[in-house]
């Protein structure tokens, strides 16, 4: 942290990840409570030095900070104090205020192997947590998941005493095999036994160690009984929740849940909810060599997203898995923290599963990524339809990840839809870079390469590559030369069948044309003062309007084509205002943004001859 920072955070206050101390002498004994906080949360900074004053933070200084750094480090070093030596070196430095020191420890957040961090050799009454400015001792709960964590046993390979073959329902291991048939027929697990298959899938252990064997916690999860699930892991719970109803008394719509009428094991759980998560969903027509693909990005998404929850559970937790779909996001909720850090999880390229054997039982069935790539095709599915970036958030007192996916769009409806009449069915291609170029050049009629790097920080020459894809594909406009070149959104989408190119007239599928005879070259023709020309006056584009408009309805497309001018700058800087003053009227005046939305004359106007000298 440089001086600048400091000095804006002391000015923000105390945060969930900035603790001040005053620490004129020695080394505050309640910074150690920070310390475990800190690690065993998301990490943070101690300033020691600093002084609060009704809610104002002054640096008021240490003395000799070389030695409360020397006595910082040999209790940080000492195991009774500190369970593990969390801060690095390199993160402890001292910079200097109005000629007073202040001492700035960075304390990182703990691996999952790490935690609990606690100090005074007690991690029952030593482990704490940070809550918004306070610290906050753990519960015997929170230390136990902990410990869980940080076991190279994982849970899920737990053997568990009194359990048997009896405990499993035939009718899922029968389905179970069926699925991984359909996927590789021809693997020589299927010709195995039902103990036998379980054995290669982590269902059922032998410790050689110990000379004991039986059926593992992810078996019984995966394939077991309603009753023997419930008597190894009591607190064991599964919800799912269709919220759509438009009264907001009505909490959900449909619900699976531990009821009785099904047998709920994962196996049972995933293929129930998984149909429902997808019934309704939304995405784009899309052709794949001449034939429509019905699984996309968005599917294989939803699977992972799924998948992911139930494997990287904690199932011996007393929170249930919860997974919810809305009308326009899909949560899904899961006992246990990342076990990774956030900027990783984003990142991908990790994998580090609670549950290993339910991971391997899910891939065998195609689901569920081993490489760390599974949250990568969350983001690119989310990416391709300008969705709202997935967001995976950690609620701490419960100790549970939320992984969130919203299905609003950040580009506005009616721009979006205009986009993708411009580019077709390729908009899924296009990458964030490309769909932010395009918005730019809907939203500012003209733009240059340095008017995009206003926006997004990447190199003038990616940028200029993608410009230059974009021209090439007939979405964007090129004119002018060297720096003073500038890009707009190409008039008629290369794909369009608005206008026609065989009988060169206008075609509207609707019956709301007022009068269909006069040609593409007749409109054109009327609209030669303008575009024969390159700048006019408002007024005379106002007046050209409304004589092409005169007898029927035009998109925004078709006026375009004829004017010979872009879309964009058309709407804006008229359309729109010719509408507000009830010179033109639209066809769907209900709905502004309909994706047909067409303009034609008002009829109450007679101040607009036929034969009106228009030059």
């Amino acid at each position: 942290m440089d001086l600048d920072t400091l000095i804006e955070r002391l000015n923000i206050g105390e945060t969930s990840d900035f603790e001040c101390k005053a620490s004129e002498n020695e080394v505050p004994k309640d910074a150690w409570k920070t310390i475990s906080a800190f690690a065993n949360t998301n990490g943070g900074y101690i300033v020691l030095g600093i002084t609060e004053k009704k809610g104002n933070f002054d640096p008021t200084g240490v003395k000799n900070s070389s030695y409360q750094i020397q006595n910082f480090w040999n209790a940080h070093n000492d195991t009774t104090k500190l369970s593990f030596p969390i801060v690095n070196e390199s993160e402890v430095n001292v910079l200097t205020i109005d000629d007073k020191s202040i001492i700035i420890i960075k304390v990182p957040r703990a691996s999952r192997t790490q935690r609990p961090v606690y100090i005074n050799n007690n991690p029952k009454t030593g482990t704490y947590k940070r809550n918004y400015t306070g610290d906050y001792n753990c519960s015997d709960s929170e230390v136990r998941k902990m410990l869980r964590d940080a076991s190279e046993e994982t849970a899920d390979a737990q053997i568990l005493d009194n359990f048997d073959l009896d405990d499993l329902d035939l009718g899922t291991i029968n389905a179970f095999r069926q699925r991984f048939r359909n996927k590789t027929p021809d693997h020589h697990w299927l010709g195995f036994d039902d103990l036998n298959l379980l054995i290669q899938l982590g269902g059922w252990l032998r410790d050689r160690e110990n000379n004991r064997e039986g059926l593992t916690l992810a078996g019984l999860l995966m394939f077991g009984k309603e009753r023997s699930i419930l008597d190894a892991v009591p607190n064991y719970q599964l919800d799912y929740q269709e919220q759509l109803a438009e009264d907001p008394e009505i909490r959900w719509s449909d619900r699976v849940t531990i009821d009785g009428t099904w047998v709920p094991n994962i196996y049972n759980f995933y293929y129930s909810i998984y149909p429902r998560l997808v019934s309704e969903l939304k995405v784009p027509f899309q052709l794949k060599d001449s034939v429509r693909q019905d699984e996309t990005h968005v599917h294989e998404a939803i699977r992972e997203a799924l998948s992911n929850t139930i494997i990287h559970a904690d199932h011996l937790s007393e929170y249930p898995i919860k997974v919810t779909k809305k009308k326009d996001e899909f949560i899904f909720e899961n006992p246990g923290r990342l076990r990774i850090s956030r900027e990783q999880l984003y990142e991908g390229g990790i994998s580090a599963p609670r549950n290993p054997n339910l991971q391997k039982m899910f891939q065998m069935l195609g689901l569920g990524d081993k490489a760390g790539s599974g949250f990568g095709k969350i983001l690119r599915a989310w990416s391709e339809q300008q969705w709202a970036k997935p967001l995976a958030t950690e609620n701490h007192d419960l100790e549970m990840t939320k992984v969130s996916l919203s299905m609003m769009s950040l580009i506005p409806e009616y721009i979006e839809k205009e986009i993708r009449n411009l580019v077709g069915d390729r908009y899924s291609e296009l990458n964030e870079r490309e769909r932010t170029i395009l918005v730019l050049a809907h939203k500012l009629g003209n733009i240059s390469n340095i008017d995009v790097r206003g926006y997004i920080s990447d190199h003038r020459r990616d940028i200029g590559d993608s410009l230059k894809h974009l021209v090439n594909n007939g979405w964007l406009e090129q004119s002018g030369h060297g720096p003073s070149t500038h890009y707009c959104l190409a008039t008629v989408a290369p794909n369009s069948d608005s206008l026609t190119d065989s009988s060169d007239s206008l075609v509207d599928s609707s019956d709301s044309l007022v009068d269909s005879s006069d040609s593409l070259a007749d409109l054109k023709a009327i609209a030669a003062p303008v575009r024969d020309k390159g700048k006019v006056t408002p007024e005379l584009m106002e007046r050209v309007i409304l004589q092409v408009c005169d007898r029927r309805f035009l998109t925004q497309i078709e006026l375009a084509e004829i004017l010979d001018r872009s879309a964009v700058r058309l709407r804006t800087a008229f359309l729109k205002k010719m509408v507000e003053d009830k010179s033109l009227e639209l066809k769907y005046p209900d709905k502004l943004t309909h994706p047909e939305q067409a303009y034609r004359t008002k009829k109450t106007r007679s101040n607009i001859p036929p034969s009106m000298d228009l030059q």
